[in-house]
């Protein structure tokens, strides 16, 4: 006979067990991220993040709800990830590329975000300065210095008089670097030539208009570049046209070298600070950095295909030689 006392007793074993339940649910961390797009360098960003935290015991499908949404280069649907990660309500946003981070941090005062893969985020105004925000926001910065990176150039390409650029004048990452290696160059007598390309598919066009215009490509973090620089490296190649790359996976899809932050050890470096966050800690009290790792590669076919011969003190001392 089902008496109160046993309706009792199973209401208390539910109840029990929804307290278990609740329990386990609340000992799992959710991390949400999103990249403006996939490509090789942004995607080295998010495996290394994700390698920190499970070296740190935060593991998918154990103790970590692991979501992560690619905006595929369109600044629309970045903004429609940041709503949707917000109303979600994760444990910490992590946020790659200045597009894909702007609309997060515009959307939320509360929830943690770490930004990565930000050149400049003083120009992208996520952060006033390099001191902790006391904020929601912190991150990690790919951010170069613009003399080494014009040694660099002038180092490769000694005569090189005209450096051409294409960049995304609606990122601002993009603009920094631009500018602030025209200013530096300005100084040594060399021009930058720069054509926008606002959207992936401007991006070979854009390339091809510099033939005749230049002596060197150089190619900057740029998104929109990154993401299509195949078109990129075939103009160079027709064209016989030295190309550098600020990303050194860019040397590995046809640059000739390359001189610039490893963006896995950057990735690693974000997980750190996430991890940080979910053990307690506030993001506004974590100053953001830039990251402290540079590579140098190099690609002798490329080089080749792109008339310029390598030194050998630049392969002996290259961290990796793409063969």
């Amino acid at each position: 006979m089902f008496t109160l006392r046993k309706a009792a007793s199973v209401l208390t074993g539910v109840a029990l067990l929804s307290a278990v339940g609740v329990g386990h649910a609340s000992d799992t961390k959710y991390v949400a991220i999103t990249a403006i797009v996939e490509h090789p360098a942004l995607d080295a960003v998010r495996d290394g993040a994700q390698d920190e935290l499970k070296a740190a015991g935060f593991e998918p499908g154990k103790n970590l709800k692991w979501e992560f949404q690619s905006a595929q280069g369109n600044a629309g649907t970045a903004g429609q990830i940041a709503r949707k990660f917000v109303g979600s309500h994760p444990d910490v946003i992590i946020a790659i590329a200045t597009p894909s981070a702007q609309p997060i941090i515009a959307a939320t005062k509360s929830i943690p975000v770490v930004f990565s893969a930000v050149a400049d985020p003083l120009a992208a105004q996520l952060v006033k300065n390099w001191q902790p925000s006391k904020t929601n926001v912190t991150g990690m910065s790919n951010m170069l210095d613009p003399v080494k990176q014009a040694d660099f150039i002038k180092q490769l390409v000694p005569n090189a008089k005209r450096v051409g650029i294409v960049y995304n004048p609606g990122e601002a990452n993009s603009v920094s670097a631009l500018e602030n290696l025209k200013s530096v160059l300005d100084k040594r007598g060399v021009s930058v030539v720069s054509v926008a390309a606002p959207r992936t598919v401007d991006v070979g066009p854009a390339a091809k208009s510099l033939i005749g215009r230049i002596d060197v490509m150089y190619s900057t973090t740029d998104n929109n570049v990154m993401a299509t620089y195949e078109a990129v490296v075939k103009v160079c190649n027709d064209a016989k046209i030295p190309l550098i790359s600020s990303d050194p996976s860019g040397v590995t899809r046809g640059a000739f070298a390359g001189l610039g932050i490893d963006f896995y050890q950057l990735g690693r470096e974000t997980g750190q600070l996430v991890t940080r966050i979910l053990r307690g800690e506030k993001p506004g009290d974590i100053a953001p950095a830039p990251g402290k790792k540079l590579q140098l590669f190099v690609n002798p076919s490329a080089a080749q295909k792109q008339g310029v011969t390598l030194s050998a003190e630049l392969l002996k001392t290259a961290d990796k030689v793409i063969n």
